[in-house]
């Protein structure tokens, strides 16, 4: 004799979710009909749509940009503030760590280019152990980043701030004798005032208390000592250049092709600026 007991599992012809066969649904997305169960389901303008059909249309929606092109982030800005965590940690290291090993191994100075040319950017990332150097550079990097980060975008405005950091240690090597030493991250925050600059200029905004506070940090240098002022200069330089190409490209299809196309043209100048002058060196400074 048959039993009228029902039977576990799923009835049989019931919809079910793609994404979970066990799960009886009837529910349908509104995007493309399948059945979709409540941990899938998500609140779209028109009634339910699945999690597939939401991350397709994530997919196929532009991303929402800044006037310079960058992806538009809200938050803080990430890309600064890594920055000077990298600059603040190895200074703490530098200090706690009576050998100077970091010091002598990633500092740069003009005789270590041609075996040791990674030490035109590390060199931005060490201070000397006097705490205003590295206070007034962090002071300055916040304020640079949080006006420029959200404007061109996490990857162009790392490109920038690299880019400027290499040109100081470039400036460096074409006007300063050839066993000058120098560390800090001054060379790429006059990048960023360069930078900033161009950016005001483009916007039309007053460029008076950015052209006297220029003024008055180039005067540092030739008044303080130990202040490598061919660093600022050459930072200045490649940060204003790169922003030019950022803030002038034509807001089209070949924008991102104009922008980048032109920052690899500035680092292909400063490389072979450095060959030219690493060339010119005598034999004996590199023996």
């Amino acid at each position: 004799m048959s039993s009228a007991y029902p039977v576990s599992g799923t009835p049989v012809g019931a919809p079910v979710c793609p994404r979970h066969p066990d799960r009886v649904s009837y529910v349908s997305c509104q995007r493309c009909g399948r059945p979709t169960c409540p941990d899938c389901q998500r609140s779209a303008a028109v009634g339910i749509q699945c999690v597939d059909c939401v991350k397709e249309a994530a997919r196929t929606v532009p991303g929402r940009r800044t006037i310079f092109g960058g992806v538009v982030r809200t938050g803080r800005p990430v890309i600064t503030i890594t920055m000077m965590a990298i600059c603040v940690a190895l200074f703490i290291v530098e200090w706690a760590i009576p050998n100077r090993f970091i010091f002598e191994n990633f500092a740069y100075a003009p005789f270590t280019t041609k075996t040791e040319p990674w030490r035109m950017v590390t060199s931005a990332f060490l201070h000397s152990t006097n705490i205003t150097h590295i206070a007034f550079n962090m002071y300055a990097l916040w304020i640079l980043g949080n006006a420029l980060e959200p404007a061109f975008g996490r990857v162009r405005f790392l490109a920038v701030y690299l880019i400027s950091a290499m040109a100081g240690s470039v400036g460096v090597l074409l006007i300063s004798p050839v066993d000058t030493v120098v560390v800090g991250a001054s060379g790429a925050v006059f990048g960023l005032f360069g930078a900033l600059f161009v950016v005001q200029k483009k916007r039309g905004g007053d460029l008076r208390q950015i052209i006297v506070l220029l003024l008055i940090n180039a005067a540092l240098g030739f008044f303080i000592p130990n202040i490598a002022w061919q660093a600022h200069l050459g930072g200045l330089i490649a940060g204003a250049l790169c922003t030019l190409a950022i803030a002038y490209a034509p807001a089209t299809a070949r924008r991102n092709v104009i922008q980048w196309g032109a920052m690899a043209a500035v680092v292909l100048l400063l490389v072979g600026l450095t060959l030219y002058k690493v060339s010119t060196f005598p034999a004996y400074t590199f023996s």
